[in-house]
């Protein structure tokens, strides 16, 4: 009887044991979003939090204060909190929440350029006519993964004293104290509270405190605001002076992204944070997976748009996914960045037994001491794989004994840098002395790989099997990486880049400007391979390029609203490359159009006299919220104020942006844009126009006269099924005057006829 009294109790305990554990893992990390900021006390903020929390919790206290991982309260409202689905969502139901959605994982989107974009100089980054020396008071803030604050990149010799407006703090951390910060890198914090809730916190993370170990939060804020280093190179590779875009300015950082990625619930508490401690700018290199979600659940879309309502712009990079409508971080209060190409490579010689040389991409320093045997990695198969799956160099698809001595030629299917590595280091341990790897999509990305190699396109890929199959000795001997300059043309855009249309809202155009993104030289963090400086592609780097200079704008025209500097970039970017011809895409050459690089190429030498400029407030972004479907009581709890949807703007389209998107054209639209004189007093514009395909545009008025600096005029632009087409189609529209151009692309889809065919 005891015995079974005994089983029952432990039966009993087991019972409530799993439920509890049941409990415990059904439970995960929600981000609760709840609009603006209201004039609440951030502490009652708080309590109103852990009420809210209670009332799902049965009405314990404790338990909603142990559920609690972080309250917003500086530059919006909301928390995040451990729940269940079910009380994720009876919270969603209670007055007051916007939104409550997962905390999900974004992905980082991961010198020489500034010279190549025109702005020469070692420390000053003077542009002729204006000064740029009010950089010192402008600070720019990273959400990254955090600085190597020891770099010379950010020191800060001969820097003023921080600026009085910031209101910031240097937080301590593992191997980071107060001195790590500086007058250049004045600021640091790090967030870890949802990563830890969401992965084996055992596995963080080297540094639990604002220092990278990464190296891309290092890397991304010295291409923005970098000291001048006398002699960055990687490995004696790109060796010179290089420095960021605006290497007097102030660096602030918000260290959210760990080994994994970076979690909504502290990329919003960085956010949150930075609106307060008194940035000017936040640069965000780092995005979501394609197709983005609704704007307002999406961490990076909604701290965007209560930076911009409290006058910081944040600049994001487009994604590297590459593929048509893969565009993220779409929406219209950021300005979104594309990558292109530079004028530099690095490249090692193939020099194959006939003596016919070519030139592939590569960062290894490795050279051949002389020719070897050169064969097709297929020839090399072992065990149980075909020829066709060794061509690839798969783990342990190659046979030792026909590798040994040999260089050997692989192919490659993915956009993915670790594979490239990966594939070098299985020919290596097969015991090959070299490698060719063909790769058409990202020819252009250098790799540092652990053995001679180079990466060429297809067509070259195809010569060289040419010469293997037609030759009964083949050789090849493959050289170090070597710097080559000059190379044409340039820009292209890169083939990882992420393209429009924008999945979320068409009528707004993304990318919204294109820089460089490919092979970029900047600071690094040692941590991650004992280097100081590292080469790195991705449009995390044309991001931080934008980022540099939006400052130098804000240096000159510190009064200026965000959409004003995003304007101004936007309208005077070029669509042609150093040649003066149309700037093209790689792999395949083809013509960009506006979903490549939206308004173009940046053109820093132009932006701080860009003449007109294409405004936009947050009264402008709450119309464009009622034009896409949000009511006055969504777009309230949005806000926080009396805000209303009084059709200012009837369609996205009608947005007062810089760019023109029209995806569905029914015969004929009008949309009317409004531009601000911020160039001569007294000056005259005249419209120019570049139909898309199949479309008759005209401008009303087709001159605009101003008469005073910051006079504002209305016109509008009509669109007008011409012809039958398919797809979109673009153009663009140039006002002109004896001192400026002002350009904005067109880009229009006619609708499909009734009948089913295109008009």
């Amino acid at each position: 009887m005891a015995s079974i009294s005994w089983c029952s109790l432990f039966c009993l305990f087991l019972a409530v044991f799993v439920a509890e554990v049941g409990f415990c893992s059904s439970s995960k990390v929600y981000v609760v979003y709840m609009g603006s900021k209201s004039g609440d006390d951030p502490d009652d903020v708080l309590s109103q939090n852990h009420h809210m929390l209670a009332s799902v919790h049965g009405g314990s206290v404790e338990q909603a204060q142990a559920s609690h991982l972080y309250t917003y309260r500086h530059g919006f409202k909301g928390f995040a909190a451990k729940l269940t689905d079910e009380q994720a969502s009876q919270i969603a139901k209670m007055p007051g929440v916007v939104s409550v959605f997962p905390n999900s994982k974004r992905k980082l989107h991961t010198t020489h350029s500034w010279d190549f974009m025109g702005l020469a100089g070692e420390e000053t980054m003077e542009i002729p006519g204006h000064s740029t020396k009010n950089q010192v008071n402008v600070i720019i803030g990273f959400i990254d993964t955090g600085i190597w604050p020891e770099s010379p990149s950010f020191s800060d010799a001969d820097m003023p004293p921080v600026p009085a407006r910031w209101r910031g703090k240097c937080q301590l951390g593992e191997a980071f104290n107060a001195s790590s910060c500086n007058r250049k890198v004045i600021g640091a914090r790090y967030y870890k509270s949802g990563y830890e809730a969401e992965e084996d916190s055992s596995r963080i993370m080297s540094f639990r405190s604002p220092r990278d170990s990464s190296g891309h939060g290092s890397h991304t804020a010295s291409i923005a605001a970098g000291r001048y280093v006398t002699n960055m190179n990687y490995k004696g590779l790109a060796a010179g002076g290089a420095r960021g875009g605006a290497p007097m300015a102030r660096i602030a950082v918000y260290k959210t992204c760990w080994e994994s990625g970076c979690y909504d619930v502290d990329l919003l508490a960085a956010f949150d944070d930075a609106i307060r401690d008194g940035v000017h700018i936040l640069s965000v290199s780092l995005g979501p997976d394609a197709p983005q979600g609704d704007y307002f659940n999406d961490a990076i879309s909604i701290g965007s748009f209560h930076a911009a309502s409290r006058g910081v712009l944040v600049v994001a990079s487009v994604g590297n996914a590459g593929t048509r409508g893969s565009a993220t971080n779409l929406a219209p209060w950021m300005i979104t960045v594309g990558a292109s190409s530079m004028d530099r490579d690095f490249a090692s010689d193939i020099v194959l037994g006939n003596a016919t040389k070519f030139m592939g991409e590569s960062l290894s320093l490795f050279e051949m001491k002389a020719s070897a045997r050169i064969i097709s990695a297929s020839e090399a198969f072992a065990g149980y794989f075909t020829p066709y799956q060794s061509s690839y160099c798969l783990e342990s698809s190659l046979n030792g004994t026909k590798a040994r001595g040999k260089v050997l030629v692989c192919r490659h299917a993915e956009s993915s840098s670790e594979s490239k590595i990966a594939k070098s280091q299985v020919v290596k341990e097969a015991g090959a002395v070299g490698m060719v790897l063909i790769d058409e999509a990202d020819k252009d990305v250098a790799i540092p790989f652990p053995i001679p190699s180079a990466v060429v396109g297809s067509e070259m890929g195809r010569k060289i099997l040419s010469y293997i199959n037609n030759t009964r000795k083949p050789m090849s001997r493959i050289s170090r990486a070597k710097t080559v300059l000059g190379s044409q043309p340039a820009p292209r855009i890169a083939s990882f880049s992420s393209k429009g249309p924008n999945s979320l809202t068409p009528e707004i155009l993304k990318p919204d400007v294109a820089a460089p993104g490919l092979n970029i030289l900047a600071a690094w963090s040692p941590a991650a391979g004992k280097m100081q400086f590292n080469i790195l592609s991705g449009t995390s780097m044309s991001c931080p390029h934008i980022t540099g200079v939006a400052t130098l704008i804000k240096a000159v025209h510190p009064s200026w609203s965000p959409s004003a500097i995003k304007s101004a970039i936007m309208t005077t970017a070029t669509i042609l490359d150093k040649s003066g011809k149309p700037i093209r895409v790689d792999p395949e050459g083809r013509m960009a159009n506006a979903f490549d690089y939206g308004s173009g190429f940046v053109d820093p030498k132009r932006v701080l006299d860009p003449g007109l400029i294409y405004d936009a407030h947050p009264i402008d972004y709450k119309a464009f919220l009622c034009s896409i479907g949000y009511d006055e009581k969504s777009l309230r709890l949005v806000t926080r104020d009396n805000s209303t949807c009084n059709q200012t703007i009837t369609t996205a389209s009608s947005l007062n942006y810089p760019s023109i998107t029209v995806p569905n054209l029914k015969d004929s639209f009008s949309v009317t844009r409004t531009v601000t004189n911020v160039g001569k007093a007294r000056s005259v514009y005249k419209a120019v126009v570049s139909n898309p395909a199949g479309i008759n545009v005209t401008v009303v008025p087709k001159q605009l006269i101003f008469n005073s600096y910051g006079q504002k005029i209305k016109f509008t632009v009509n669109f007008k099924v011409a012809a039958p087409s398919k797809g979109y189609a673009f153009g663009f529209l140039t006002w002109r005057s004896a001192d400026a151009r002002v350009t904005s692309p067109l880009v229009v889809r006619a609708a499909p006829s009734p009948m089913g065919l295109m008009r």
